[in-house]
């Protein structure tokens, strides 16, 4: 497969669509919803400030920064729910839960 020319936050979209997610965009970023789990997707290109609050999170950056943020995160000691999906340059992506990113 040739590298990804797509968006992050274009990838982000196609990722949530692929897993039967209805995605929708907001102001602050993307809204991804099946049967009763609503998540709010982030796309993180740069060293964004993080929210502090919210129910379900899922950031997307690209995989060379996962484990970093996935870090930051858990250092923060957020109160939601959240993963971090690592995009690499040939469209797959890994994922990073609490207790996997330290």
């Amino acid at each position: 497969m040739g590298a990804v020319t797509t968006s992050l936050g274009e990838q982000a979209q196609s990722i949530f669509d692929d897993i039967g997610y209805t995605v929708s965009r907001t102001d602050s970023g993307l809204r991804a919803e099946h049967k009763w789990r609503v998540v709010r997707v982030t796309v993180l290109e740069d060293d964004e400030t993080l929210p502090e609050t919210g129910d379900m999170r899922c950031f997307v950056t690209w995989s060379s920064e996962a484990t970093a943020l996935g870090r930051r995160l858990t250092r923060m000691d957020v109160e939601y729910e959240w993963a971090v999906i690592g995009v690499r340059e040939d469209g797959d992506y890994d994922i990073v839960r609490p207790g996997t990113s330290t």
